[in-house]
């Protein structure tokens, strides 16, 4: 797979992991050497109401309170280069420590009240070369080049200026062209009604989707609504490993659900990095961290 440079080489060591929860762990999976201690930020600043009621919402640390100037959700606009942004929003996957378990998923469809076959976030079995199984969630890849968009005949599909895209499913009239177009199957579309949901801290609307409209195409948001108020998806949040980062590209800092925070370019050059399908030309801004000998362009999934 081609990987994209970054200039920046510098190492930061990835965060300690804790001991792996039932889940399965994956068949001859080679054990990363034990790292160093991760940069760490004080309880009261990275934690500052990081378990809100049964959310269990992590803030961002520095990146939280330089987000937290208001608390208003994402705002739902196409990107324009004459609109600046001052986020770069993008997420890192490391597969060296997944163990299948789930926790993100389960965390995200609880968070939005999904139904189960409303995947934002799934973790499939994967089979390398070497016939050994491993696990790799698969959230939306908010690429850059998004072929959903353009295909959208309402424009109800559009990527907002901070890199996340979004479907305003009170403009969407159900042709599921986007679903066919996503080369990542991140896309689904909701047949019947939605869950009940109670009141929500956010509108209903792109970056917060809740409840779900039936006859509408839907996909992982990166909880966008939650963002600038300094808080990470639900997903990074659950994640009981540490696998999934949330990362800004402009602020070049990525955190995980563990309160491990690195600088986003070094991690990804020093644990060579890489995209999935990247040659289908999208330039997707979810970046995986290799670790038992996978190759994203060739591995199968597991039935």
């Amino acid at each position: 797979m081609t990987r994209r440079p970054f200039e920046q080489d510098r190492p930061v060591p990835g965060p300690e992991r804790p001991e792996a929860p039932s889940g399965g762990e994956p068949r001859a999976a080679r054990k990363p050497a034990p790292p160093e201690a991760p940069v760490r930020m004080g309880r009261r600043r990275f934690l500052g109401g990081a378990l809100a009621g049964g959310a269990g919402v992590v803030a961002l640390g520095a990146m939280g309170e330089r987000l937290a100037g208001g608390a208003q959700p994402a705002v739902a606009v196409q990107s324009s280069p004459s609109v600046p942004a001052a986020h770069q929003w993008a997420m890192v996957v490391d597969l060296r420590y997944c163990n299948g378990c789930k926790m993100c998923t389960t965390a995200c469809e609880t968070a939005h009240y999904l139904h189960a076959d409303q995947t934002w976030i799934d973790v499939f079995t994967m089979t390398n070369a070497a016939g050994e199984n491993y696990f790799m969630p698969r959230p939306c890849m908010m690429c850059e080049d998004p072929p959903c968009v353009p295909v959208c005949p309402v424009s109800a599909n559009f990527r907002t200026a901070e890199g996340i895209t979004l479907v305003d499913q009170s403009r969407c009239i159900g042709t599921r062209i986007c679903m066919n177009a996503c080369p990542y199957q991140a896309r689904y579309f909701n047949w019947g009604n939605p869950r009940p949901a109670p009141r929500q801290p956010f509108p209903q609307e792109p970056s917060w989707p809740v409840p779900q409209v039936k006859g509408t195409v839907g996909k992982c948001v990166f909880c966008a609504a939650m963002l600038p108020s300094g808080k990470v998806p639900e997903c990074v949040a659950k994640c009981p490993m540490g696998v999934l980062y949330l990362g800004d590209l402009e602020s070049d800092v990525a955190v995980n659900g563990l309160g491990a925070t690195v600088k986003l370019s070094d991690f990804l050059a020093e644990n060579d990095a890489v995209k999935f399908k990247e040659s289908y030309g999208t330039h997707p801004r979810c970046y995986y961290i290799p670790g038992h000998g996978q190759d994203l362009e060739t591995d199968t999934e597991t039935a």
